[in-house]
């Protein structure tokens, strides 16, 4: 599973935990400006468009992106959406999109989260997986650094939620999450008042008891929820140190360690990445479960004028400073 976050500072970050119980040989990609990019399921090919970078799984050349985010500042995450997915026959009328080809669609011919959703009016999303691959169950998240939108494809049809919160999780729906929300309107980070009864003497005993009742546990209901509260009302400085400092922070409010969710007899869920990418600067940083280092990728330091992918092999042994 996964949780998403859109952050704004000085500059706009996006990023993402990907929580799975194993990697497909994930790799940070740049897919620069001549990466011709085809799209079977509409018969077209796209060769000159923004370029982009995020995590993905390549395979025969071709990046099937978790996330990915455009030197024009535009982000998108693809998360699970098991169970609630539900595809559409094509239709005459529609850009029929499988689920892979979303990402690459709207980074390639759109600027902004705005574009974005116009253009996604005009979208199918079809039952059509990428080779023998299952198809994906999948939600996106969209944003700039004006705002965020959710997109859902469910058997009520296809939908586009603006999201205020900037986070997204998994399961249910978006609208579902947000109703959920509400159940923790009277958290607060200030101290508590006694407003369950002014005769009895009831007195804080600890710091942090305004957000008594934040779920904590790895569910995605909890885990939106925790994410919203977090990021809402994160303090922050400007500076790029402080900026990513802090969003790796947020995402790691839930961040899931190996042992804690079993899918399987002996088999772990766990967050295998985190991303966060400065959209502004295009400026990609990762951390993986078996290295806390940041690592960092300057998109603009590439060949972006190039016709092929350029890939990167995560960094995935711990960096430890030694004192002595």
């Amino acid at each position: 599973m996964c949780t998403a976050a859109a952050f704004v500072t000085k500059d706009f970050y996006f990023g993402r935990t990907l929580d799975y119980e194993m990697s497909y040989g994930d790799e940070a990609v740049i897919v620069p400006r001549n990466f011709c990019i085809t799209f079977p399921s509409i018969e077209k090919k796209i060769s000159n468009h923004p370029a982009y970078i995020g995590m993905a799984h390549v395979d025969g050349n071709y990046p099937l992106m978790y996330e990915g985010i455009s030197e024009k500042g535009l982000a998108i995450a693809a998360l699970n959406f098991v169970g609630y997915a539900k595809y559409s026959s094509p239709a005459p009328d529609k850009f029929n999109l499988a689920p892979h080809e979303v990402i690459p669609f709207i980074l390639c011919q759109c600027s902004n989260v705005k574009q974005a959703a116009e253009l996604l009016g005009r979208c199918n999303i079809i039952n059509r997986a990428f080779k023998d691959y299952p198809i994906g169950e999948l939600h996106w998240i969209l944003a700039d650094q004006d705002g965020s939108i959710t997109l859902e494809s469910t058997e009520n049809g296809m939908h586009i939620h603006n999201n205020c919160t900037g986070i997204l999780a998994n399961n249910p729906e978006f609208p579902q999450h947000m109703m959920h929300l509400t159940n923790y309107m009277c958290l607060s980070v200030k101290e508590p008042k006694n407003n369950f009864c002014s005769k009895l003497p009831l007195k804080v005993y600890s710091r942090g008891m305004g957000a008594m009742g934040l779920p904590g546990d790895l569910s995605s209901e909890s885990r939106f929820v925790r994410a919203a509260f977090v990021k809402s009302n994160s303090v922050c400085g400007n500076s790029e140190n402080e900026s990513v400092n802090q969003f790796f922070h947020i995402l790691g409010s839930v961040e899931q360690q190996k042992g804690c969710c079993e899918v399987s007899e002996g088999v772990y869920q766990y967050t295998y990445y985190t991303s966060c990418c400065n959209c502004t600067k295009g400026i990609y940083y990762y951390t993986t479960y078996d290295n806390h280092q940041i690592s960092a990728i300057d998109m603009y330091k590439a060949n972006l004028n190039c016709d092929r992918l350029i890939r990167y092999t995560l960094k995935t042994t711990e960096q430890i400073f030694r004192h002595n």
